[in-house]
């Protein structure tokens, strides 16, 4: 997010300090701007005590980095344990020991470890083609399960996780943890509140220029059929020999992964589906190509998204743009961009901008090619329509900040899933949640590959013909 300048900050905090009233009608971040600073540190989610005895035991299945980072979030929640972690990769199970001690169960079948006894939760971080089939199993042995995102690698595939969950009742949060997060939190609420005016635009501007953030992800020196169990990771996947690029950069395969669109467009349409309250586009068209990382992969590494929302009960029509560079010259970069009809908002890693820019209660006057006779009766028909007023003016920047001791929105996730486990609270990203932001992006894939439109229904969460 592009950050204000010292300039732009001393005439707001100019006009911060003359301000002593603000407008009658005042959207709700700056009801009481003239008496702060320019920016306000984002509430904390507020923490219910957790009972001694009221342990929940997790197994990890899928030891990458993504499954590291979930288990080593989630253990920071209060009374959570981790009891087992499977991997198909040898190494990967030597290192969950290393991590969590030297006591776990570790396994390359993850059948084992839903037969266990003392396992409440599994956290699925494998492969995107492994998805449905692993959670629907957890489900189906009485397990509660945090699915990494994108839920689903293909749509038909998401229905049947959607009726799993409901058959066994058991929870099951998807893991784009986003929509957990106190900026997306006040987002909401702002626009809610009428602050940014009616929602026309969005995009999102995703540049990386790194390459791991291109997926060229490190290859132990003991990659080998020895050491990997490559059949079972193949699945219903095509049937290949050996290939450890396949195996360890699966994200660069439409055999094993969902491309850039279902890797990381699927957070933006979560965060947004949860900011407007959306069930999600109707119209999606793609385009791109693989430009720089040209290692045999067979999805793109410049990405564009369009994507048509019509009007609902909860916001008004309006498109998003999305666009990421895996070989941007110019640098890391990353915006997610609201724009309103009287204002914008700019959301970061750890931050929110609100702007207002209010229209005039005048439109002006463009009556140069009047004759003299003309502009001055037009300016004084004007004066009576428009007579001039005075208003105090509140900021027209504000900032809201996350403060230092806030914990991050994937440990918020993890904590929303526990307490559905133990309260039975609803959780923020349910299966039709999931489906509902993951089903457009392979739509987007479909329009990419095949170079064409392509529809989606929000509510029957079907890709049209």
């Amino acid at each position: 997010m592009t950050k204000p300048t010292e300039s732009s900050r001393r005439i707001f905090l100019k006009k911060l300090g003359q301000s002593t009233a603000v407008m009658a009608v005042t959207p709700t971040a700056f009801s009481t701007a003239a008496n702060q600073p320019a920016f306000q540190y984002l509430d904390l989610v507020k923490k219910q005590p957790i009972a001694a005895n009221d342990r929940i035991r997790i197994a990890l299945i899928g030891t990458g980095g993504m499954g590291i980072g979930d288990m080593n979030t989630a253990l920071q929640v209060p009374g959570v344990e981790i009891v087992a972690a499977c991997d198909l990769y040898e190494g990967r199970r030597i290192r969950a020991k290393e991590l969590w001690g030297q006591q776990l169960f570790v396994t390359k079948d993850y059948r084992e470890i839903l037969e266990r006894d003392d396992v409440d939760a599994v956290i699925n971080a494998t492969t995107d083609h492994w998805h449905e089939k692993i959670s629907i199993d957890a489900m189906q042995q009485g397990k509660h399960v945090y699915c990494e995102k994108p839920m689903v690698q293909k749509v038909a595939e998401g229905h049947r996780v959607i009726e799993a969950q409901k058959k066994t009742g058991k929870v099951f949060q998807v893991g784009s943890q986003f929509v957990s997060s106190i900026i997306h939190a006040k987002a909401k609420e702002l626009i809610k509140a009428g602050d940014i005016g009616e929602v026309n635009f969005v995009e999102v501007q995703i540049d990386r220029h790194s390459a791991i953030g291109a997926w060229q992800y490190s290859i132990p020196p003991d990659a080998s059929p020895e050491t990997v169990d490559w059949d079972t990771y193949l699945g219903h996947a095509p049937k290949r020999p050996w290939d450890p690029l396949r195996f360890f950069r699966w994200r660069n395969y439409q055999d094993y992964g969902t491309g850039v669109a279902g890797d990381l467009y699927v957070h933006m349409l979560s965060m947004l589906h949860f900011v407007l309250d959306s069930k999600g586009p109707e119209r999606v068209m793609s385009t791109g190509g693989l430009r720089y990382w040209k290692d045999g992969r067979d999805v793109p590494d410049v990405h564009l998204g369009l994507f048509d929302y019509s009007a609902s009960d909860t916001h008004p029509a309006f498109n998003l743009a999305l666009r990421t560079n895996f070989a941007s010259g110019g640098g890391e970069n990353y915006l997610f961009h609201i724009v309103g009809s009287e204002g914008d908002i700019s959301i970061g890693w750890d931050n929110l901008m609100v702007r207002r820019n209010p229209w005039p209660k005048a439109p002006g006057m463009s009556i140069g090619s009047f004759s003299e006779a003309m502009q001055q009766k037009f300016k004084e028909e004007y004066a009576k329509k428009y007579p001039e007023q005075y208003e105090m003016e509140g900021p027209r920047e504000f900032v809201f900040k996350t403060p230092k001791n806030y914990k991050g929105d994937r440990y918020e996730h993890f904590v929303n899933f526990f307490d559905a486990i133990r309260n039975g609270k609803q959780v923020v990203e349910d299966a039709t949640f999931g489906l509902r932001a993951c089903g457009p992006t392979e739509a987007g894939n479909i329009s990419y590959f095949e170079k064409r439109i392509v529809s989606w229904d929000p509510e029957k969460m079907q890709i049209k013909s």
